[in-house]
């Protein structure tokens, strides 16, 4: 004689009947839908006993209920992925919601698509164009105005200065001078090349002349002392009379070499003379 089938709870002879089991202990079906069943992550009714269910780490769902997040495409039979926030989605519809977005036209830039970061940002590389001439910027050399990105060509075209000499683009380095941008290879002595840049040099009729040149080839011939008058050192304040020119500390009496600088003089030939010395010739 076998032995008598009951419902754990109500009782209820199973024999011959359709029934469930609860931790291996024989449930009739009302009792298991009222009693025992796992609710469903996604439409939170019970899952029957006559329902297929679906598990995944302690979370139970009705089998048509387990669908992607995202596309509602089915997942019983499919890979998927389970986010932190409890969502299900299917292999496709995951990466692209763990994907960043681009900067440009704000969509979702999938994992292995070429693309370009920048300060923590990104963008799909046919979006990281270049502001002014709309190119793609790609792999080359690029600069920033505010937020705004710039192939090298328009940047410096819109917002570089140009040197004064060969109206090129300054692009780093240079110099000023006299309100005006230089290249440094460009700021040369105009008879020997020599860079000038952190030099001393001076200017004659819009050419920039080393200490050297200037003194063998520009500078007047002091009447006095036959050398160079540069403007440099001792030499910085001249005397001019007609067409000669003396330095100041030169510009003496020929006889008795008094200073007659800002006093009255006495040129005889090309001697200059105080004029008591002049009385006496």
């Amino acid at each position: 004689m076998s032995e008598r089938l009951n419902c754990f709870y109500c009782r209820e002879n199973l024999q011959g009947k359709k029934h469930a089991k609860k931790d291996d202990k024989p449930v009739c079906v009302r009792c298991f839908d009222k009693l025992c069943a796992n609710t469903c992550a996604e439409c939170r009714k019970p899952i029957g006993a006559d329902a297929k269910e679906l598990t995944h780490k302690n979370r139970h769902w009705h089998e048509g209920c387990f669908r992607c997040a995202k596309c509602y495409k089915p997942l019983a039979n499919e890979p998927f992925a389970a986010k932190d926030d409890g969502k299900i989605m299917c292999g496709k519809c995951g990466d692209r919601d763990g994907s960043p977005r681009c900067q440009s036209c704000y969509k979702v830039i999938t994992p292995g698509s070429k693309n370009v970061e920048y300060k923590h940002k990104v963008w799909h590389e046919e979006c990281f164009i270049c502001f002014e001439c709309k190119q793609p910027i790609g792999s080359q050399s690029f600069l920033t105005k505010g937020d705004e990105m710039y192939c090298t060509a328009c940047h410096d075209k819109k917002f570089a200065k140009h040197c004064a000499r060969c109206k090129e683009a300054i692009t780093s380095g240079g110099i000023s001078y006299q309100d005006q941008p230089w290249h440094s290879e460009c700021f040369v002595c105009s008879t020997c090349k020599k860079p000038l840049a952190g030099t001393r040099f001076t200017a004659h009729e819009d050419q920039f002349y080393c200490v050297n040149c200037y003194k063998a080839d520009v500078a007047k011939k002091c009447s006095g002392c036959q050398n160079p008058i540069t403007g440099f050192g001792r030499g910085t304040n001249v005397v001019n009379y007609e067409d000669k020119t003396w330095h100041e500390y030169c510009f003496n009496c020929k006889k008795c070499s008094l200073s007659i600088a800002h006093k009255r003089f006495v040129l005889n030939g090309n001697d200059i003379y105080c004029p008591d010395c002049a009385k006496k010739l």
